[in-house]
């Protein structure tokens, strides 16, 4: 129990730290779920191109990020850029990785989702006049917005929980400042767990904004059971 109690103390001493850890660790999750939102709008647009090769280019980009490791793209960009004179900090080398590797999967699920809608409803908008970016701008998009709220919920969860690697680069998020306590005072399981519990408490948070928001979005005919 004395072992408890102090772990508790050290962790109230240390908590400046771990809140700003944690603020960082809020802050690149939150940029990253928005840019990757962003950027997998654009890279599935990219995806319905009248062009051949666009299409070949941006499937390839897909596959390559989705394929590739996201640890060793934050290496390469923090660790190898620096021998070709571009020196990153650490949170902007986390922004563009994770945004490059979260479009990917952004735009997967959003492509999924484009097989789903009624083709006919695209035909009838091209006879009526509707140009390709207005009829996805206006019909597509929105549809498949709705459609794959559960995978870009889910997409959400795993940007908070994979901004722990960052630590890796220097970037002092939450799991970095529990790391270093955790070393101060070798309370390593204590520390674990409470990192745990953090995680835990912020993505059902997350759960029950996504549950929300799908009630609210549920196309009709689509809602679940």
């Amino acid at each position: 129990m004395n072992g408890l109690e102090t772990f508790l103390r050290q962790l109230l001493d240390f908590g400046p730290q771990i809140l700003s850890g944690l603020g960082h660790t809020v802050l690149l999750a939150s940029i990253i779920t928005v840019t990757g939102l962003l950027g997998g709008i654009l890279v599935f647009y990219l995806t319905l191109s009248p062009s051949r090769l666009c299409r070949r280019l941006t499937e390839g980009y897909i596959s390559f990020f989705i394929g590739t490791p996201l640890i060793a793209l934050l290496f390469l960009m923090y660790y190898g850029l620096p021998q070709w004179g571009l020196k990153l900090t650490p949170l902007a080398v986390a922004v563009i990785g994770f945004t490059m590797n979260v479009a990917a999967y952004n735009a997967r699920y959003l492509a999924t989702a484009y097989r789903g809608l009624d083709q006919d409803e695209l035909q009838a908008a091209r006879a009526q006049g509707f140009t390709e970016p207005q009829i996805f701008r206006l019909i597509t998009l929105p549809q498949v917005l709705r459609l794959s709220v559960p995978a870009l919920s889910n997409q959400v969860i795993l940007n908070l929980k994979d901004s722990s690697v960052a630590f890796l680069i220097q970037y002092t998020e939450f799991f970095a400042q529990m790391q270093d306590l955790a070393i101060r005072n070798f309370q390593f399981f204590k520390a674990y767990v409470t990192a745990g519990l953090v995680y835990l408490a912020m993505v059902s948070v997350i759960v029950i904004a996504a549950r929300w928001v799908e009630r609210r979005v549920v196309l009709p005919g689509t809602r679940r059971v």
